[in-house]
């Protein structure tokens, strides 16, 4: 075994120590080793096939995750579209976060319609962005992790808490490190570990472009920018001109998963407000990871690999809660009677 795979091993093994109390205990890895044994392989494939003609779908498939997992925890309900006459499901996609941004959602379809066809009723559209994320992060050259499964789909969607509980690229550091504590991962390390996702996709000009001509209402661009990344997003996004244009993340390797992000933030090249947040508050205890994970590429692979677990296992359904969706954008009992709602995927961040 690797250096780097013995720390990952270490990682997890960490993980499950410091969960042990939590609905952690009742995931387990080899969930679907009886019941569909080439799940992963088949969802593997299936991205494989849409990296090769979309590039940006990693980065887009773990987003998916992250912002299913804020939400009511891990159980599928931001694939969910909304129905006629069920007021259970109001689609998070239509959230600020999601609408028009949020995409990957044919991708995951055809991972399901492919685990249908293989094993029927068994693997959650839940259990399938977990896999995907882990899979998607290594596929762009970031680490690999061993998978805890046995989540199960809820039945609702919610899409004013969404608005409540997911991040936005907006907020200071007081308000990110509010969002991550509500949902019970810690407001250091997993804020910043989880952040550095950010080192591949892309950001739409309407998610940074008050940073660039009057930042929080001063007249002026936000300080805390770099000055040559500031004139060169000037030009790409003028004032009034079309949000939905899109740039990278990450300026040095935009679709690899490496710790560069960590590095932009360093030189203020954060693109975010909320990435550059994490550096450049004054006294902030993110500050000395940021500085730990950009001079240390295992450390952050590491810590990475501990904080999607702990998020992957939030506010779970197992056992016999919920249940195992046929269709992800439907719960079972309403296979027929869908509202047709935005896939958010042609115009998009991430």
């Amino acid at each position: 075994m690797s250096p780097l795979r013995y720390l990952l091993a270490a990682a997890v093994l960490f993980a499950f120590v410091l969960d042990e109390s939590s609905s952690q205990a009742q995931l387990t890895p080899d969930f679907y080793n009886t019941t569909c044994p080439n799940a992963s392989n088949i969802i593997l494939g299936v991205l494989q096939n849409a990296f090769n003609s979309d590039i940006r779908i990693t980065a887009s498939l773990i987003r998916l995750h992250f912002h299913d997992c804020f939400v009511n925890g891990c159980d599928g309900s931001i694939l969910l579209d909304n129905v006629a006459n069920d007021t259970s499901i109001d689609s998070e996609k239509f959230s600020m976060a999601n609408n028009n941004s949020a995409r990957g959602f044919e991708v995951v379809d055809a991972m399901k319609t492919a685990l249908e066809s293989a094993c029927p009723g068994i693997v959650s559209c839940a259990d399938i962005l977990a896999i995907a994320s882990e899979q998607s992060v290594n596929l762009s050259g970031g680490p690999s992790w061993t998978v805890p499964l046995g989540r199960r789909d809820g039945r609702t969607a919610n899409r004013s808490l969404a608005d409540q509980n997911l991040p936005t690229p907006f907020q200071t550091l007081d308000l990110l490190k509010g969002r991550f504590r509500n949902v019970g991962l810690n407001d250091n390390t997993d804020l910043v570990a989880l952040s550095g996702a950010h080192t591949f996709g892309r950001a739409q000009c309407q998610f940074f472009s008050q940073r660039l001509f009057n930042f929080n209402g001063t007249g002026n661009p936000d300080p805390t920018l770099n000055a040559t990344l500031l004139a060169q997003l000037q030009q790409l996004c003028p004032q009034g001109g079309n949000g939905s244009v899109l740039t990278n993340l990450d300026l040095s390797t935009p679709d690899g998963f490496d710790n560069d992000y960590f590095s932009n933030l360093q030189a203020n090249n954060g693109l975010l407000q909320s990435d550059q947040e994490l550096f450049s508050t004054s006294g902030a205890d993110t500050i000395p990871i940021v500085n730990n994970f950009s001079s240390n590429e295992t450390a952050f692979f590491e810590s990475f690999a501990v904080s999607m677990i702990r998020m992957g296992n939030l506010s779970l359904l197992t056992g016999t809660q919920g249940e195992i969706r046929s269709n992800c954008r439907r719960v079972n009992a309403n296979n027929l009677s869908t509202i047709s709602s935005s896939d958010g995927g042609l115009v998009s961040s991430i």
